[in-house]
């Protein structure tokens, strides 16, 4: 009876991104909303990092996302660097050009008006640096003791050529899978922050926009899906990846970047590392005979040093990540239930 109720409240772990919140959002809000894309574009039955409007020869791509980080403030970031990376991450993984965001920013009465302009500061610097304006927006504050802090909303607008669109659903049998760079940063810089834990080498949040990467990429072959492995992780968006393009993803345990920090500090948090997110990493399906010239392009491009092959597009087990584990066998990898470290982003 007890377990009856509960499915009928919303819990921390719907909004968890793993594969919970995939069904609270099929059950409730899709199978409620009737059209839900634009003249043949991409909507929200397709599940990918944003939508898309066909416009002429171009497809405008339109991303949302909202931003609850605890706390505002953490190493490499915050608040307000990691909404505006998420909406430009979240349009450059479709292969668009980031145009301009807007944003609805909510805070609590009593919330620090420096802290306020730091976090706009933090914004403002992402939009910069991609050369993206930020267009408009919302301000409300609610009463003291119902919001805890601040609550940032984004949304991101781009362009790319009709045709040009990268989905999730786009690997085909023989590609490469190229992870950007070190997984896991931001999801253990958030929690060993909560837990009081330092290290001798610090552990940063890797909150930083991807375009220029994935322009370069782009330019140097053909990528065929990517995706920036946020709550869920690496673990999720290669599930994502491989359930909707109708492939295994096959992975090497020991070619996937991970620090050695936060290695360490998963082991002392029970976390696993496949499972963190990220917030300045992409995992990128190529052509096979584009690998080598997409992953030296993006080994020259702005956060990409650390990028490398970890594994292949194959035909077995259609929908699966398969590891081959360091001792010489195999496990899948499964989508997580949830992101185990809640309000990470």
């Amino acid at each position: 009876m007890v377990h009856s109720k509960l499915r009928d409240k919303i819990q921390l772990s719907h909004g968890a991104g793993g594969t919970i919140m995939n069904e609270i959002i099929r059950s409730a809000i899709l199978a409620n909303i009737t059209k839900r894309r634009v003249e043949g574009g991409v909507g929200l039955d397709d599940f990918d990092d944003g939508a898309s409007i066909p416009f002429g020869d171009s497809e405008v791509v339109v991303s949302s996302d909202a931003h609850t980080v605890d706390p505002l403030f953490f190493p490499g970031g915050d608040i307000g660097k990691l909404s505006a990376c998420g909406a430009v991450n979240d349009l450059a993984m479709m292969g668009a050009q980031p145009l301009a965001i807007t944003d609805t920013i909510v805070v609590e009465e009593g919330f620090e008006v420096g802290d306020l302009k730091r976090i706009v500061r933090s914004m403002n610097e992402v939009a910069e640096e991609v050369g993206m304006a930020i267009i408009h927006g919302d301000f409300k504050v609610m009463p003291k003791g119902k919001l805890d802090g601040m609550v940032i909303t984004t949304t991101g607008i781009g362009a790319v050529p009709r045709g040009d669109l990268i989905l999730d659903s786009g690997l085909r049998n023989g590609d490469k899978i190229i992870v950007t760079g070190p997984i896991g940063d931001h999801g253990t810089a958030i929690a060993s922050l909560r837990e009081g834990i330092s290290f001798s080498t610090s552990i940063k949040s890797d909150a930083a926009p991807l375009w220029a990467l994935m322009q370069e990429g782009m330019k140097a072959g053909k990528i065929t899906a990517a995706k920036d492995p946020t709550r869920g992780g690496i673990a999720m968006a290669l599930n994502e990846m491989a359930e909707r393009s109708q492939a295994s993803i096959i992975i090497d345990e020991d070619k996937i970047p991970i620090r050695e920090e936060v290695r360490g500090a998963c082991e002392m948090l029970g976390l696993d590392p496949l499972e963190l997110t990220c917030e300045g990493r992409a995992a990128i399906g190529v052509r096979r005979e584009d690998a080598e010239l997409v992953l030296k392009a993006i080994k020259a491009a702005p956060y990409g040093e650390d990028a490398t092959v970890v594994g292949e597009v194959g035909s077995e087990r259609k929908g699966y990540v398969i590891m081959r584990t360091a001792v010489g066998g195999r496990r899948i990898v499964n989508a997580p239930l949830g992101e185990p470290t809640p309000r990470i982003c």
